[in-house]
């Protein structure tokens, strides 16, 4: 008997799996004794039919349509539990169906095993859901501004595009990460990962395994088994690269070389992975005015920023004030336990005075102490005596102020505008600003610019 047949026997007379094989119309065109035993069907009433009639939620039609396997899935039929594959068939690259089959776990008296497995990998998905999931909309994004409805509106059909790499700018505090998480959560990779990393807070000789993992045996104190990075994490969803300005010369040549390849190799490995990831990358910094001083590539930058999202700072929308504060406050109640129901007026015109260098998230440090200071004496609104700690220009007019008083005015401005652009980084401060680095901290200190976290 020739070898083809004697495999065609053996699938088709095999009570250890069941099996079939579709065309590429989804046509049955094999089916075994097993499975139609299973199915509770006549064989003619299978080959020639669709599969899809006979199984609605086929993989079958998923595998056909990407051409790409399904390995190892839980396939349940009229109560006999399974454990499924399907592979596609191509012949001279042309895809011509594909071949299902299926280990029937009830030849082993296992469908304990199966269901304990089931519930501890249902467990892990669970876990995984809950730690790479985006918790933000655009519900959460609250402004009116003219600014800011443009830029909410950009970053609406962005999310529409799935593929498209999109470049987010913004001070510290505007909340770049809301709307990547947003973007996320509007797009049809909203069940899948949103894996978020901060590329200043990982030492530069440990970015790279994070991003792209690494092999077993690659460095020392690499795990048994090797480690998958942050992009196979995020396979099918959306990474966010915060602080991508941050990136080290060599870094951003390998992230490069993935938005242009869309695969990388592991640290330490040699097969390329391929992954189907959106980047969204976030910077407080000028990428423009580092590409001039040679810090960042060029051409790193026109492939990140192919749609740009460029987020005003709160002092640039001051009418949202009002939104803000209204939709803040019952959040801190909640958290803090407190029954502050609002703010009085004097302490609305109070804020507006302020520049905000900590934008939105400074903002919500202000109203949580000040809610503090209100509910400890029983007040039910936010008034100035509870902004005493907040630094603001004096109501006088400019005229009855001395040049002296209203100087130092302007100087608490700019150090906070820079302390701000970067991130209280002193020395970079004391740089941008052409000042003595002792002096910057004097000034620091009496003016109160402490950091916001």
């Amino acid at each position: 008997m020739k070898p083809e047949c004697l495999l065609y026997s053996f699938l088709y007379e095999t009570t250890a799996m069941v099996c079939h094989i579709v065309d590429a119309d989804g046509i049955v065109r094999f089916v075994n004794k097993k499975y139609v035993e299973i199915l509770g069907m006549e064989e003619d009433e299978v080959v020639g039919h669709a599969i899809v009639d006979i199984t609605p939620h086929t993989r079958t039609t998923q595998v056909r349509k990407s051409g790409k396997a399904i390995i190892g899935y839980n396939w349940t039929v009229n109560g006999y539990h399974m454990i499924a594959s399907c592979i596609p068939l191509f012949q001279d690259d042309q895809l011509i169906g594909c071949f299902s089959y299926s280990i029937v776990m009830d030849i082993w008296d296992a469908k304990d095993l199966v269901g304990n497995v089931m519930a501890e990998l249902n467990m892990y998905r669970d876990e995984v859901i809950n730690l790479y999931s985006a918790r933000y909309s655009f519900a959460e994004i609250i402004g009116e501004n003219q600014k800011m409805r443009a830029v909410k509106d950009l970053a609406h059909k962005a999310a529409q595009h799935p593929s498209i790499t999109v470049l987010i700018h913004g001070e510290s505090g505007t909340g770049k990460e809301l709307f990547a998480q947003a973007i996320h959560q509007a797009s049809n990779r909203s069940r899948m990962p949103f894996i978020r990393v901060n590329c200043a807070a990982i030492p530069e000789h440990l970015l790279e395994a994070e991003l792209f993992g690494y092999e077993e045996g690659s460095f020392t104190g690499a795990r048994k088994g090797g480690s998958r990075g942050k992009f196979e994490l995020a396979h099918g969803g959306t990474i966010f690269l915060d602080e991508i300005g941050e990136m080290s010369p060599s870094m951003q040549s390998k992230l490069l070389v993935f938005l242009q390849e869309r695969e990388f190799e592991r640290l330490g490995g040699h097969k390329p992975i391929r992954v189907n990831v959106r980047v969204i990358a976030a910077t407080n910094r000028d990428l423009k005015a580092m590409m001039d001083e040679n810090t960042f590539r060029e051409d790193l930058y026109y492939r990140l920023n192919v749609l740009s999202l460029d987020i005003p700072p709160l002092r640039e929308r001051m009418d949202d004030l009002p939104l803000l504060v209204d939709y803040i406050m019952p959040c801190i109640n909640k958290e803090l336990k407190t029954e502050v129901t609002g703010m009085s007026i004097e302490a609305s015109r109070t804020i507006k005075k302020y520049s905000w260098p900590g934008n939105v998230r400074e903002l919500i440090n202000v109203l949580q102490r000040s809610a503090l200071l209100a509910d400890l004496n029983n007040d039910p609104i936010i008034t100035d005596k509870h902004l005493s700690f907040l630094n603001v220009p004096s109501g006088h007019d400019t005229a009855q102020r001395s040049l002296r008083e209203q100087m130092k005015d302007f100087e608490k401005q700019v150090i906070a505008r820079a302390l701000a652009e970067t991130r209280f980084n002193k020395t970079q401060t004391a740089q941008i600003l052409d000042m003595d680095l002792s002096s910057l901290y004097k000034k620091v200190k009496a003016y109160g610019l402490m950091e916001v976290n």
